[in-house]
């Protein structure tokens, strides 16, 4: 997981680059490496950890989705935050954030929790911690992630405009200071966890999205996840 090593898509890879080289990064890289030969099983697999990055070049991204840790469950982590494979049970958040798209534009509410057709149109689905321990929630939560995805958030701000940054919940809202609302749209509510009770729902995140991605005459995001 050096800069030389990494599993990530190009064009971050280039303006990733400083980060890659840092110490923080080559600690990071080798609390893993320990974790893995000690026998601890981390989560999503080593392929997928960058998978947000595969899927979302730095030139296609023009929405970013702010999550916090990956699932510590068998098999439900693949790098896209609130993301679970085909054919694992959609959790809560995501049942929730269905229902709101459901509720804001329309759409139908798919069978499964798979959300790489987002990422593929432009959605950065990002997790501020990329990696985690089996049963163990927020276990990575000090191996120096937040520092690369702070600076990815950073990245986007200076060198992109127009983003869209979807905010759910304090965590993410705490990203804020990251990004420079007078080059983007910040767009924030309440986590979409059940937890919330009914906060989430009403925000219409995902028509405000589009109505400003059509504004800047670029493609808007087909929410609509294959049945």
């Amino acid at each position: 997981m050096n800069s030389k090593s990494v599993q990530i898509e190009e064009s971050w890879k280039k303006v990733l680059s400083a980060e890659f080289e840092a110490q923080y990064f080559d600690t990071l890289r080798k609390k893993l490496k320990s974790d893995k030969q000690d026998g601890h099983i981390i989560y999503p697999p080593g392929r997928q950890i960058f998978n947000a990055f595969s899927l979302t070049p730095f030139e296609k991204v023009k929405v970013v989705i702010i999550g916090q840790d990956p699932y510590h469950n068998p098999n439900e982590a693949m790098g896209l935050c609130f993301s679970v494979p085909k054919g694992k049970r959609v959790p809560p958040s995501l049942r929730n954030i269905y229902k709101e798209i459901n509720n804001d534009i329309g759409i139908d509410i798919p069978n499964h929790g798979d959300l790489t057709e987002w990422a593929q149109q432009g959605v950065l689905l990002l997790n501020s911690v990329l990696t985690v321990q089996h049963k163990s929630p927020g276990s990575h939560r000090k191996y120096g992630w937040q520092h690369f995805t702070d600076a990815v958030i950073k990245c986007i701000s200076d060198q992109k405009k127009g983003i869209v940054f979807i905010l759910w919940g304090n965590y993410a809202k705490s990203k804020k200071s990251l990004i420079d609302l007078d080059k983007h749209h910040i767009l924030e509510s309440t986590h979409p966890s059940p937890l919330a009770g009914k906060a989430f729902f009403g925000n219409h995140h995902f028509s405000k999205t589009n109505t400003i991605l059509e504004e800047q005459k670029k493609q808007t995001i087909n929410w609509q996840i294959s049945l």
